[in-house]
């Protein structure tokens, strides 16, 4: 394990009870929060310069995984805003020192979707829009959302042009109601509003150079950690932390049957069908780790050695990466299945698994269908086009 996640797991059992507490609260409680926040997780992609740990992407999938085994809300908070840093590495130095120059240990929260639009004036923009799904933001003080840039009237540019831009919290504001769903409680996934704030041009960047895999360019960085593929890092956190969550239904799964019986007086350890389909999601979980670890590791070892990772690579990267999502989830369905009626009691940490599970795979970074496509393409000699190039 690495030192981050070291440091987290002696307090697991703190963090397994707190997430019942934060799903009924629908965001993190503020000592898994400040678990995180002491353990460093949040700072694990950070640039050293501003307390960082630049740390191996495999880390920090590992420790969103270990997490999402605990809790989920907890692992996929750490997965989502845990990759914040990395980007805002190629922000303005004067952008960083804003955020991190008095503490370090500030988190930021999303999405990138532009909901929102940037309308050009002297020295930056005026930005308007709501934002869903920005999790983990009640402990978050800046925000890293998208924003379509706009004509002199506010209206979309066409074709449309993107940025990412930082946004301070004294110029949003968080719709606590908008965020009452299923799965995924935890994560206070929750809108955001900004009318008539004023972004200064050093606040933004150009997404298409961040989603290009190019803006450790622009920002004169030459570490590995920044040249890594966006479309690598960027779901890492989030399908790692999905893993986990499948990971805590099983071992959830294991604790909760050792002793029990059917209600043909069976013992579930001499049923050999319980069994076998027990097994057959146990492995395909460890696949679908196996399979995330070993995308990350080789696009790592490319990177350092200064090689391309081509287009055709990160497509598949991509399809493995969102078939694991879906194997995973998959394996879940079987285990809850077969876990009888007290599975279905609130009190049941299972059916908080599950729930979480199915949440976590409705993330657009799991939809499968232009990945599959994009990456068959790239292997039968053809250059994917148009939203077939999209997050790859």
């Amino acid at each position: 394990m690495g030192q981050v996640l070291d440091s987290l797991v002696k307090y697991a059992d703190e963090i397994r009870a707190d997430g019942a507490e934060g799903d009924a609260l629908m965001r993190l409680t503020d000592r898994s929060a400040g678990r995180l926040r002491d353990a460093g997780v949040i700072r694990m992609l950070q640039p050293k310069e501003f307390g960082g740990l630049e740390a191996h992407p495999r880390e920090f999938a590992e420790t969103a995984m270990a997490l999402g085994a605990m809790d989920g809300a907890t692992g996929w908070v750490s997965g989502i805003v845990g990759v914040h840093p990395w980007e805002m590495a190629f922000f303005d130095p004067k952008a960083q020192q804003e955020v991190w120059g008095e503490n370090p240990d500030t988190w930021i929260a999303s999405p990138y979707a532009p909901m929102g639009v940037a309308t050009p004036v002297d020295g930056g923009y005026i930005l308007n829009g709501r934002w869903s799904f920005s999790s983990g933001t009640d402990h978050c003080d800046w925000v890293m959302i998208g924003a379509a840039v706009g004509d002199k009237d506010g209206k979309r540019l066409s074709p449309p042009k993107s940025l990412h831009v930082l946004v301070p919290r004294s110029d949003y504001r968080i719709d606590h109601e908008s965020w009452n769903v299923v799965g995924l409680r935890g994560t206070g996934s929750k809108d955001l509003i900004v009318e008539n704030a004023f972004l200064p041009e050093y606040r933004t960047l150009a997404a298409e150079r961040v989603m290009g895999g190019v803006a450790w360019q622009d920002a004169g960085r030459d570490e590995t950690l920044y040249k890594f593929p966006f479309s690598c890092i960027f779901p890492l956190g989030i399908t790692s932390s999905l893993i986990g969550i499948a990971e805590g239904a099983l071992n959830c799964y294991i604790e909760s049957q050792r002793e029990r019986v059917t209600v043909s007086g069976t013992a579930i350890k001499q049923d050999p069908y319980v069994l076998s389909a027990l097994g057959k999601a146990a492995a395909e979980i460890a696949a679908s780790r196996a399979a995330i670890l070993e995308t990350v590791d080789r696009f790592w070892d490319l990177t350092e050695r200064g090689k391309e990772v081509t287009f055709e690579m990160r497509a598949v990267g991509r399809r493995t990466q969102t078939a694991a999502a879906w194997r995973a989830v998959g394996a879940v369905d079987e285990i809850f299945g077969r876990a009888g009626g007290g599975a279905l009691q609130l009190s049941n940490p299972l059916q908080r698994f599950w729930r979480d599970a199915h949440a976590g795979l409705s993330h657009a970074i799991h939809v499968p269908g232009s990945i599959f496509h994009a990456a068959t393409l790239t292997q039968l000699g053809e250059e994917p086009q148009g939203m077939m190039r999209s997050m790859i």
